[in-house]
């Protein structure tokens, strides 16, 4: 309840208190992903203009979430650790 007075004073669509979670899946080409969140396992849509730091899949991230147009966006994320990297199959020629 005092968020959403918090919310509604300052006309801000964004949750008081940070978030943390682990990157899920990032294009990097496509300039999006999704977050899964630590608490809840909530899935949280991320654009690469809310990134303040590189990101890829496995990353331990912090955050914030806002009201975006489709569901909750996460925004202003940070790296707090970096995730072990997705080993690729080699395409093996018979």
């Amino acid at each position: 309840m005092l968020k959403t007075f918090l919310n509604k004073l300052f006309k801000t669509n964004k949750e008081v208190a940070a978030k943390e979670g682990t990157v899920k899946f990032f294009n990097r080409t496509k300039g999006f992903g999704f977050i899964t969140v630590t608490d809840t396992n909530d899935e949280i849509f991320v654009h690469k203009s809310s990134l303040n730091d590189k990101i890829r899949e496995g990353d331990v991230v912090a955050f914030e979430v806002e009201k975006g147009e489709r569901g909750p966006t996460a925004v202003n994320v940070k790296r707090l650790k970096r995730g072990k990297p997705k080993r690729r199959k080699k395409n093996v020629k018979a």
